[in-house]
């Protein structure tokens, strides 16, 4: 199957939106047609072959938005590959991804939905964009882009899809 698959993301600060943005950028130069929308603003799937979500895990939640657009699209959804991602720890702690990644299959199990792959990534914290008092918790970036990138060039085979690579 060719595609034209909608990246959606759900971003509190930001950090998730930069990561769909360079998974829509890896969906395009592998000869994908890759439309990056908030998941907020999606209307409808029509057209779409395929859907990347990807979302925070923050305080301990899946965020909001990612939870309605599974809810408002579950129909639709189920007749098309999805690929979920989320942001999560900000330490090389074990117990802090494996708390993460519960907290995102918890997410998913609520919905109903069979992801063909779902893949936790490292969170930003910039506490320059938060209000008082987490506006004084320490910051910290543990994307780790070198696993993102590679979680997106995988992407078109796991969803089915197939491109024609962008000549450089």
């Amino acid at each position: 199957m060719d595609g034209l698959v909608l990246v959606a993301y759900a971003s509190n600060h930001g950090s998730t939106r930069e990561v769909a943005e360079a998974i829509c950028g890896s969906l395009d130069r592998a000869g994908l047609r890759a439309h990056l929308r908030p998941a907020v603003e999606v209307g409808d799937l029509d057209g779409y072959d395929a859907v990347v979500l990807g979302a925070p895990i923050y305080m301990g939640r899946w965020q909001r938005h990612a939870h309605a657009f599974l809810r408002r699209h579950h129909g639709a959804l189920a007749g098309r590959p999805l690929a979920v991602f989320a942001l999560g720890p900000l330490h090389d702690d074990p117990k802090e991804w494996s708390d993460a990644r519960a907290q995102l299959d918890t997410a998913l199990a609520r919905h109903d939905v069979e992801p063909c792959v779902v893949e936790l990534f490292g969170g930003r914290v910039d506490p320059s964009r938060l209000h008082f008092p987490f506006s004084k918790i320490p910051g910290g970036d543990a994307r780790d882009w070198a696993a993102i990138g590679a979680w997106a060039e995988a992407l078109p085979e796991a969803l089915g899809l197939r491109g024609s690579p962008a000549v450089v």
